[in-house]
């Protein structure tokens, strides 16, 4: 068929539509963002990325139900304008999969010619809002914000398909970071891919949409990250402050630039701008007005950048010159620290796990980004994400290359890094050394390992494992010789190393716990608990010794008290203690709260091991009296019959839990004192002069 005028002007017009995007993307982005971003769109998506989505079926409309609230916690805010079908699919997920927090749904129509006037009031609990007439997207979000009633307002594209759960990680952001002031979530293409994890802004106003065309899952975009701006596709605000600031400013009318504008304004509100991975939508991206920014309500992007960049020309002077992002640029302005341990923390199952997780958090609150890496490169579901929300930069396969390869590529953006246990350090520092020898090397030792396995040598008389305590010892001493720093959790073990290694750089980070408070008063507290992992050897030892020598001549004076044994990875001997009177073996509780708070006494029996006890800790941080061994006492600035009770024997052990438990008077004492001894000694704020001192000076 023979070409028209009319078709030769479109071919010209796409034509010079795919130039002018063609150069824009080289300048913002250079030659090989740019054809990478081509690459991308050319390459289909995996199925696995499609696979993992809820996108409801497109059948014809019926009524039905949003189960909303007339209290709501968020208001969700609608803006549309035609497109029913997408409109429809939107309201259908979110009365699929129904956000746990109280929430109202508000349609704002903004003069729909199609089937939306006729078909949106038949959904019960959907408020609908049809405008007097069409007054463009920043009209229809502010007319929304007045509107609702919510504590927090949720604005969302009508093309838009929010998957489940997105509304709750919007909303839980804030209450983790109440300095927030907008959060946007990660938006994916219909097929999986990512579309946007936050926004960065460019210095000449141009914007980039971190991620595009990526996989969601790839560490980049996993984590939580303050951003430059997000997509008003899918974004939460306390609606006081968007109010505050009087909406979406309307220079930018009818559309584009006003989602970046406010995320400047809550910025200069003083207020932070996040991207939350955990809130998944899905955007089928330029519906409504289309992609192509030459013509039509699209070309209003190119007009309000200059718009933009006139209002926010002080601000946008301070940022960075167009290229193309990476975590190492994104970071670039923060002190940047690597931790390396041999797997990716549980802090519900020991408590080494609770102080290096407390340890990065205390990072970040002190304006470092944090990159962690576990040595065996494992995704470790729930907990992998919950280092994720904390806001660290977590890599596992299969995105995260072997440590060789990925030190070589990430190793120079590194002031510290940190490696956890001997053991592990042994293999990383050398490593590190080659591919980040601008970075200060420190080594964590979480316990002194020598120590530990040499008192076990001593209370069991193994020489074999004596012989194994030098073999550790020579291997530790290494280590510490090879780090810049090393840290310790005790006065105890750098005293130790004073004399075992006195050229060496030690400093005492203990551990790092959050004060919880007293819990129930004594009469409304029962029994004893002890808590303790049962892969650590000394946990199990404590056990089989505390039930068979000590707890029959508590249960003697005691008869009715019994023992909760908490603690994950039950071997067959600490199981079958279950079999003794009075005894519960738990095994790993999720939530050990009821414990802390509930049972009347702690115990940390142990005969035997270093550092500082994170048990002993955690009862005291819930206003739990202890009483504990020598052992379990040491380096922990606890005084007997002040904050704690300490015996070595079983008769004396006994006696002092009878004391304890009985004794209302002394019980408030100890629990008192061990309240101020953790926060005076193991809260952040007792760590925050050793983490200033070793990862920012």
């Amino acid at each position: 068929m023979p070409y028209t005028l009319a078709d030769a002007r479109f071919l010209l017009a796409r034509a010079a539509g795919l130039a002018h995007r063609t150069l824009l993307s080289l300048r913002t982005r250079g030659m090989r963002a740019s054809w990478e971003r081509a690459r991308a769109q050319l390459v289909p998506p995996s199925q696995a990325l499609r696979d993992g989505l809820y996108l409801p079926p497109a059948t014809p409309f019926a009524p039905f139900a949003l189960p909303t609230s007339d209290q709501p916690v968020a208001s969700v805010v609608i803006p549309v304008y035609g497109q029913f079908d997408h409109t429809l699919a939107c309201l259908r997920a979110l009365a699929a999969h129904p956000p746990e927090v109280a929430f109202e749904v508000i349609v704002v129509d903004d003069g729909s010619s199609d089937a939306t006037p006729e078909s949106l009031p038949q959904v019960d609990g959907l408020r609908y809002h049809r405008r007097a007439s069409n007054g463009g997207f920043i009209a229809a979000c502010n007319d929304g914000a007045a509107l609702a009633r919510g504590e927090f307002l949720l604005l969302l594209n009508n093309d838009t398909v929010p998957q489940p759960g997105w509304l709750d990680a919007l909303v839980a952001t804030f209450r983790e970071h109440p300095d927030a002031g907008l959060v946007g979530a990660q938006l994916l293409y219909p097929d999986g891919r990512l579309q946007e994890a936050g926004g960065v802004v460019f210095c000449d106003g141009n914007a980039w949409n971190y991620g595009r065309f990526g996989d969601p899952a790839d560490p980049r975009y996993a984590y939580l990250r303050d951003v430059d701006y997000a997509s008003g596709a899918a974004i939460a605000l306390p609606r006081a402050l968007f109010l505050g600031l009087g909406g979406f400013d309307t220079r930018y009318a009818p559309a584009y630039y006003e989602d970046t504008d406010m995320a400047f304004a809550v910025r200069a509100a003083g207020r932070r701008v996040l991207y939350q991975p955990a809130a998944r939508v899905v955007h089928d991206e330029g519906t409504s007005s289309g992609t192509d920014t030459s013509s039509g309500v699209k070309a209003n992007q190119l007009r309000n950048r200059e718009v933009f960049l006139a209002h926010r020309r002080e601000a946008l002077a301070r940022l960075r010159p167009p290229h193309e992002p990476s975590p190492a640029t994104l970071h670039a302005g923060q002190r940047q620290v690597l931790v390396i341990d041999a797997l990716t923390p549980q802090p519900d199952r020991d408590s080494g796990s609770v102080r290096l997780c407390n340890l990065m958090r205390l990072l970040r609150r002190e304006g470092a980004h944090v990159v962690f890496l576990p040595a065996n490169r494992h995704y470790d579901g729930r907990y992998t994400d919950a280092l994720r929300q904390l806001g660290v930069e977590v890599w596992c396969a299969p995105h995260g290359a072997r440590a060789p390869a990925w030190l070589a590529e990430h190793g120079p953006r590194f002031d510290v890094a940190m490696v956890c246990r001997h053991y592990v350090a042994s293999e990383f520092l050398p490593l590190l050394r080659r591919h980040a020898p601008q970075a200060r090397l420190v080594f964590d030792s979480i316990d002194l390992h020598y120590l530990r396995e040499t008192r076990t040598a001593e209370v069991t008389a193994d020489a074999t494992m004596a012989r194994a305590a030098e073999r550790t010892r020579r291997r530790e001493l290494g280590v510490i010789a090879a780090a810049d720093t090393t840290l310790v959790v005790s006065s105890v073990e750098r005293d130790v190393l004073g004399a075992d290694a006195p050229g060496a750089r030690v400093d005492v980070l203990s551990n790092v716990h959050e004060v919880a408070g007293p819990g129930l008063a004594f009469d409304a507290r029962n029994d004893l608990v002890f808590v303790g992992g049962f892969r650590h050897p000394p946990n199990v030892d404590a056990m089989r010794w505390f039930v068979g020598d000590v707890l029959p001549r508590i249960r003697e004076r005691l008869p009715g008290v019994r023992l909760h044994c908490i603690g994950a990875d039950v071997p067959p001997e600490v199981a079958a203690l279950a079999d003794a009177p009075g005894v519960l073996v738990h095994g790993y509780v999720p939530d050990i709260t009821p414990y802390m708070d509930g049972c009347r006494l702690a115990v940390a029996p142990l005969r035997y091991g270093a550092g500082v006890k994170g048990k002993v800790n955690l009862s005291m941080a819930h206003g739990q009296p202890v009483v504990a061994t020598s052992c379990a006492a040491e380096g922990m600035h606890l005084v007997d019959g002040h904050d704690v009770l300490v015996a070595d024997d079983a008769q004396g052990f006994a006696e002092a839990v009878v004391r304890a438990y009985g004794d209302r008077g002394l019980w408030e004492q100890l629990a008192a004192n061990g309240l101020e001894n953790v926060a005076r000694h193991f809260s952040a704020n007792a760590a925050r002069e050793v983490v200033r001192r070793v990862f920012f000076d």
